[in-house]
């Protein structure tokens, strides 16, 4: 039986409240008090569980001095509770509901319509109806009514549940007033509410249903009013929607609205729409839809002064609840009356600075290929160990770079520098400058030239070099494994504080990033020089295949080795088919009782020591590693045991070097030929000679990151473990929702606040909702950028070209390598690859992301590899559905969808 509040609901003096409240019992002698029905006057935003969210919504906008809102009054959860509580084997069903997949609409749809059937059913109890009709005989009992739900998980800053449950407008007498409170009850449970539940992870019995009866208004115009710009984000810029009669014209589709943009208390853009629908109350209750008079169709709903009028009211609300709001309003008598207002949940974020100065901020997780959010302690983790500033919002990463924009020298070197790597955020960022005034222009720092002490030396193109930065960086990483194993508790940390200097000391060598930017640099001269020579477009892309000294790519071939042992034993990958992804690493200890099973437990032991500190989404510390989850690989070694023969890895390998050599010898020749031919060899012949020696080593970096994050992980979930011994925390996963420092103030303490790993589990699910945007201004305004091309075919999906080739195959549209089922001959389509897809790539035709750049490891691999590849291609995953036939153009930069 469902549980009942105990206590007062929060209402005062002589209120409806107190005049319907019923006890029943008592507690320890406390009355037990239920109260069916609360005045919105009585009501404030503190009191969803009570009134639900548009009902305490609306309580709080009451409160509100200069905002005119209808009469009303809210039945309370209790009410509902009373009705669940005397509604027959409800429990049975909810219990079915909960088990049933949120795929299964016939399912669903069975269940629920049984579930609203029974509710409405249910006699309401004397007494709440007798609280409901009281309120009534307040306010006028023959008066017309909205009766509206109100859920406790609706209007939240994290979800809006927008149109989930039902309204009813234009309710007349208290009959029909009761009978339409039941409906809004039963509406809790209509398909699209429950689907919705499952999809964000609610569960249906921790969700009550309130019920607002408010007084009809019969408006003049109505509409929506949008306190930020819903489509861009801009917080400056305020979206009034208006039509002619109630608003649910508009908010039905049923018409085009008038839509004003107001920014600075002036109408900068509007439009004014033919409307020629309005739907209008019946003066025995109900609505209908009229026509508009063709002379009044074209008509503005609003005056601009209104529009600006509405916008001061809806800032004004906007202060109130602390966020931008979506908010309903009617004009009634030249006055704005407001009937709804919820936080818009679909803006992204914005970083907070404390200070009230313009900033523009660039993506981290599109540079690093991880636009997914990240959990507290990830974020923290990585600005610790980060060599520049970071700023989070909406569980991403993002960097200033205003004041390289504000100053023309550094502008124009940044803007060189992201448009090489990735085209749409240099777009991006110049359209934030075309703004007037937005970034402020600063004079250049100093007279131009060399750096002081003089630009850094050419490096020396000595494969011996690289050798030594890889050494260096595993000494590093073994040093870091020796030394934190005694250390525990808050020394821990004090450990990994001093081990974070040691990280950004690694991270910034001088050495190390000249040889990184010498193979990036040696790949923009061959493809700028080869393409203005002889034509050639992306010839880096064949010269750098099957490079040496790529640990990302010797680990996608190294999984092929793996492949090689297990697929002569029948019994063991039979066995790995029925492996479950869920599954821990014991799999691997039942490998061991199979005929060849050990040879294979050894195999993938000696990759998961190699590369177990790898996984999707890895700059992320909190995700689980290949090592915690060696499950995750089993789908991509099947598909390698079914799709290649013995000893693919190293003939894959040779093949690529052999076809970069006769390249090679193809540029150099036809080069010769030129005039000046002998010159524009040898240049190019070092270039290449570069390009081959370090280009490889680009990966390395990262994945010396990632080695040493795996470090840090397993000493702090050593820690979190103790932590759940001592009955500080209920599961060790929790850390994941405190940054490191807080982590560290709960290890000295043995304290947490479990209302703030709440809240942050709830932000985080609210988060993975949100698309980052490439480039977002302190504004709001999220700016995805564009490609500026017309050298493509109608209708192609257009993208950055990064791996040269064409070819035609299937779909496979994976969110999940875990969900991996290729074919060779397959086209990879997906969001993002980091390092840990490349296994997959040993086995895929192409490659199509929708985030990446020239230099993303994606494309590096991809080059690597020989692998047509465009990224960067705006929803792919939506746009091409698994399974079609696609042309994919690595060397043009588009996709054309086969028939």
């Amino acid at each position: 039986m469902p549980d009942k509040r105990f206590g007062r609901a929060g209402g005062a003096g002589e209120a409806i409240g107190d005049r319907s409240a019923t006890e029943h019992g008592c507690l320890g002698g406390i009355p037990m008090i239920e109260q069916y029905v609360l005045d919105l006057h009585e009501i404030d935003e503190t009191q969803v569980a009570v009134v639900g969210g548009k009902g305490a919504h609306l309580g709080g906008l009451s409160r509100i001095e200069g905002i005119r809102v209808p009469a009303g009054f809210c039945v309370t959860t209790d009410a509902f509770r009373r009705i669940m509580a005397e509604a027959p084997s409800i429990d049975d069903r909810l219990d079915q509901l909960s088990r049933s997949d949120p795929d299964d609409r016939e399912a669903i749809r069975t269940l629920s319509a049984q579930i609203r059937r029974t509710i409405e059913e249910v006699a309401l109890p004397g007494d709440v109806a007798a609280a409901i009709t009281r309120a009534l005989a307040g306010l006028g009992e023959q008066a017309a009514y909205a009766v509206r739900s109100s859920a406790t998980a609706e209007d939240l800053p994290t979800a809006s549940f927008a149109g989930q449950q039902d309204t009813y407008l234009n309710v007349v007498g208290p009959t029909a007033i009761l009978q339409h409170v039941s409906r809004c009850w039963a509406s809790l449970f209509t398909e699209r509410a429950v689907t919705y539940r499952q999809r964000n992870g609610i569960d249906h019995r921790t969700v009550h249903m309130a019920v607002v009866v408010q007084q009809m208004v019969f408006p003049h115009a109505a509409g929506i009013l949008f306190t930020a710009d819903p489509v861009t984000g801009n917080r400056k810029v305020a979206t009034v929607d208006a039509g002619f009669g109630l608003g649910e014209a508009l908010v039905s589709g049923l018409v085009n609205p008038d839509v004003f943009k107001v920014r600075h208390g002036e109408v900068v853009a509007k439009t004014i729409a033919a409307k020629q629908r309005a739907v209008h109350a019946l003066p025995a209750g109900g609505t209908q839809e009229v026509a508009i008079d063709a002379q009044r169709q074209e008509q503005p709903a609003l005056t601009d002064g209104q529009a600006v009028q509405l916008v001061q009211l809806g800032r004004r609300i906007e202060a109130h609840f602390g966020r931008p709001q979506d908010i309903e309003w009617c004009l009634v008598d030249e006055g704005f009356q407001i009937v709804q207002s919820r936080p818009i949940t679909t803006l992204f974020p914005i970083p907070e600075t404390g200070d009230q100065e313009n900033h523009v901020y660039v993506s981290v997780g599109h540079q690093q290929m991880m636009t997914d959010p990240m959990k507290p302690l990830g974020l923290s983790m990585w600005q610790l160990t980060a060599m520049v500033p970071m700023h989070e919002a909406g569980g991403r990463l993002f960097v200033d770079v205003t004041r390289r924009l504000a100053s023309p020298a550094s502008r124009a070197g940044l803007l060189d520098l992201v448009g090489r790597g990735d085209p749409l955020v240099r777009d991006a960022l110049e359209t934030v400058l075309d703004h007037d005034d937005f970034v402020p222009s600063l004079p250049d720092a100093g007279p131009g030239g060399p750096p002081a002490g003089g630009a850094a030396a050419p490096i020396e193109t000595d494969p011996a070099l690289v050798t030594e930065l890889i050494e260096r960086s595993q000494a590093s990483v073994a040093a870091l494994e020796r030394d934190i194993r005694t250390k525990t508790g808050p020394a821990l940390f004090d450990f990994l504080l001093e081990a974070f200097e040691e990280h950004k000391r690694v991270l910034s060598d001088p050495l190390s990033i000249r040889a990184i930017m010498a193979g990036m640099e040696a790949t923009w001269w061959l493809n700028d020089k080869l393409g203005e020579w002889l034509g050639e477009k992306n010839a880096a892309d064949t010269l750098t295949l099957s490079a040496p000294d790529n640990v990302t790519s010797e680990m996608g071939l190294a999984l092929l080795d793996v492949a090689d042992v297990i697929r002569p034993h029948a019994e063991v990958v039979e066995f790995l088919q029925g492996v479950e992804y869920a599954e821990d690493a014991a799999f691997l200890d039942e490998l061991a009782k199979l005929a060849g099973g050990t040879e294979a437990r050894d195999a993938i032991e000696t990759y998961l020591d190699r590369y177990g500190m790898r996984c999707v989404g890895e700059i992320d510390i909190t995700r689980p590693r290949w090592r915690e989850r060696p499950t995750t690989l089993v789908p991509v070694i099947l598909d390698n045991v079914r799709n290649f023969e013995p000893g693919a890895a190293e003939r894959r390998f040779e093949q690529g070097r052999q076809k970069a050599q006769k390249k090679e010898q193809d540029v150099l020749s036809r080069l010769r030929a030129l005039p000046d031919g002998d010159r524009k060899a040898d240049e190019t012949k070092r270039m290449i000679d570069r390009v081959r020696t370090f280009i490889g080593y680009r990966e390395y970096p990262k994945y010396g990151i990632v080695s040493r994050y795996f470090v840090y992980k397993q000493a702090l979930m050593e820690e979190a473990e103790r932590l759940v011994q001592a009955g500080v925390l209920p599961e060790k996963e929790d850390i994941f929702y405190l940054t490191f420092q807080e982590l560290h103030d709960v290890v000295r303490s043995n304290q947490v606040d479990d209302q703030i790993v709440q809240q942050r589990k709830d932000a985080f699910r609210s988060y993975q909702a949100l698309t980052p945007p490439r480039v977002l201004t302190s504004d709001g305004e999220a700016v995805t950028g564009a490609y500026r091309r017309d050298d493509v075919p109608a209708g192609a999906l257009i993208g950055l070209p990064v791996s040269a080739g064409t070819v035609e195959g299937r779909a496979r549209v994976i969110l999940d390598m875990a969900d991996a089922d290729l074919e060779a001959g397959d086209i990879l389509v997906t969001t993002f690859t980091d390092p840990s897809w490349s296994p997959l790539f040993v086995g895929i035709a192409g490659l199509v992301t929708e985030v990446g750049g020239l230099m993303t490891h994606g494309a590096v691999i991809a080059r690597e590899y020989g692998l047509p590849a465009v990224v960067g291609v705006e929803q792919a995953t939506r746009l091409i559905r698994d399974g079609q036939r696609i042309r994919l153009h690595g060397t043009g930069g588009y996709i054309e969808i086969l028939p």
